[in-house]
């Protein structure tokens, strides 16, 4: 379908069902985008003897939708003081964007219009859930007397106190909230809190990276005189570091700083409410030939990233984590998860070696979430597994023209020698030469300034075998590897505890030293990696802020 609307028809997959055998939510039912690889990693608090614990629950959510053709829907919420309101938008968001709310609509002003009134629709649904609770609340509060302090009431009425904090624990919770729409060829954009979209573009061998969200925080300079105006002490704010139990000063949700903020100290001078659901826009952003990938991530990622290095070109860094594991890996899944093992584990060195400040900071980490969707950069590693159905095509070299001459001066293959395999071996030893790095290889960081921190064992590029095997290719379900037992060869050391080289390299280092200065030159210009993209750009570390 293409107009906007879902219907029965338009769902192409069973529902995922639940024990119970039902369908676990109504988006079960919405087709998965594809496209599209999703990375994760609890929240962590470190330990100097190398244990771990999580401070609270996961309570980041995600959805990747293709709804109907031309139409893709992605959602990122990162929830705080609980799941509970992450958990309520990413199940209402879809609702407000996908049943006939985009009927019609062809101008980039109406599109973008249906995603504000979404994100309004979807705060007001969420009051709506705790209606009960605000209700129990306030008749609790009747039960004690007029001016009581709080230290009064709780010594001379401790149940109803206890009742009133247990429903206020109940009440808490809100979320960022970040929602892309690819509709019609164009990108819309529309957040609120501090998870970030970007978009990469390839121009001309070179990458540039775009922000097309707002962090909406205490740090930025616009949101901090929006909350002047209001009559906030924003200084005081600032020293907290929080507004309620986030930074964030735009979310969904989040009760006690909205229709509670009067009963918050800080807050209670304020004109109307400090914190707001009013989304940044962005689009339409025209999707081309020249677009790479888009990157949604959740502050975890980016923050946890910022702690451990002190980049100030976090966006630029990750897209470049990013550009390497299209290199590396064979899913999207493994992109987006790979990515965000990498920040994991430059975070957590980091507090094990770091001291002062940068292992103070680094002492814990919130959850992580990424989610990358890609268009037109390639996997450079598409390796099925042995069973798969596909094959798996390497990536192709060309090499030097006397690699492929006759003459003395060629580099040899490499010789393993035939104990080193079975004797009836179904595989035959291929002749290995060195080959060239070609334009698919990994992004190398070259002139990277987080290079610090890239493992170099995965910027290198991929090496094919120039020979063929002999052997008939056997189908998946005929293929019997290990069919009878190899006992291999036991391995003697000798007088220094070695084992004897069973690789002879002997005929290739004196090939190498009959070349010719130009053509050891030109050999090592060849084996040497090139990055395909020097350097990246970044066009815009935020977005534009809104009018004051």
């Amino acid at each position: 379908m293409s107009d906007g609307r879902l219907t029965n028809g338009s769902v192409g997959h069973p529902p995922r069902l639940g024990m119970q055998g039902h369908a676990l939510s109504w988006t079960d039912d919405l087709p998965v985008c594809y496209l599209s690889g999703v990375g994760f990693s609890t929240n962590q608090i470190y330990r100097d003897d190398g244990h771990r614990r999580e401070e609270h629950e996961f309570e980041d959510k995600s959805f990747h939708f293709r709804p109907f053709d031309g139409c893709f829907l992605y959602g990122m919420f990162d929830g705080h003081s609980g799941s509970k309101a992450a958990n309520f938008a990413a199940q209402r968001m879809p609702a407000e964007l996908l049943f006939g709310q985009l009927n019609n609509k062809t101008s980039d002003e109406a599109i973008l219009e249906v995603l504000r009134q979404a994100f309004h629709a979807v705060e007001k649904g969420y009051f709506e859930t705790i209606d009960d609770l605000l209700a129990q609340k306030t008749n609790c509060q009747l039960e004690l007397p007029d001016g009581i302090t709080h230290y009064d009431a709780f010594t001379k009425y401790p149940d109803i106190v206890n009742r009133i904090q247990q429903l206020d624990l109940e009440i808490a919770g809100g979320t960022t909230a970040s929602v892309v729409l690819a509709f019609n060829e164009k990108l819309y954009v529309a957040n609120v809190g501090d998870s970030r979209v970007l978009l990469v573009v390839k121009e001309d061998n070179r990458v540039r990276v775009t922000q097309l969200t707002y962090d909406h925080t205490l740090n930025d300079e616009s949101e901090q005189r929006r909350l002047t105006r209001l009559g906030l002490d924003v200084e005081r704010l600032k020293q907290l570091r929080k507004i309620g139990n986030s930074d964030n000063t735009r979310c969904i949700g989040d009760y006690h700083v909205k229709g509670g903020y009067k009963d918050i100290d800080i807050l209670s001078h304020a004109r109307s409410e400090p914190v707001i659901a009013e989304p940044h826009l962005e689009g339409g952003v025209p999707l081309t030939d020249n677009t790479s990938f888009l990157i949604m991530m959740s502050d975890g990622l980016y923050q946890a990233l910022q702690d451990a290095t002190g980049t100030e070109k976090v966006n630029v860094e990750i897209t470049y984590m990013v550009l390497q594991e299209f290199g590396n890996q064979s899913t999207l899944n493994g992109v987006a998860q790979a990515v965000v093992d990498k920040v994991v584990r430059i975070h957590h060195d980091t507090y094990m070696t770091a001291q002062g400040y940068r292992k103070q900071i680094c002492q814990k980490r919130d959850d992580i979430t990424l989610l990358v969707r890609n268009f037109h950069q390639p996997l450079g590693n598409g390796v099925e597994s042995p069973t798969a159905a596909t094959r798996f095509n390497p990536v192709p070299v060309s090499l030097p023209p006397f690699f492929n001459s006759p003459s003395p001066t060629a580099v040899p293959s490499l010789n393993i020698p035939s104990p080193i395999s079975p004797s009836n071996s179904n595989y035959s030893h291929s002749n290995l030469s060195v080959g060239s790095y070609t334009d698919s290889q990994p992004l190398t960081p070259t002139n990277n300034p987080g290079s610090r921190y890239l493992s170099t064992e995965t910027t290198m590029g991929t090496r094919t075998s120039t020979g063929t095997s002999t052997n008939s290719t056997q189908s998946s379900g005929d293929a019997r590897p290990f069919q009878q037992r190899y006992q291999a060869p036991k391995l003697e050391l000798d007088e220094n505890g070695r084992v004897e080289a069973y690789v002879d390299f002997s005929e290739f280092f004196r090939a190498i030293e009959r070349l010719t200065g130009d053509q050891q030159a030109s050999f090592e210009a060849d084996v040497n990696p090139k990055s395909s993209y020097d350097p990246i750009s970044e066009e815009s570390e935020t977005a534009t802020g809104p009018e004051d």
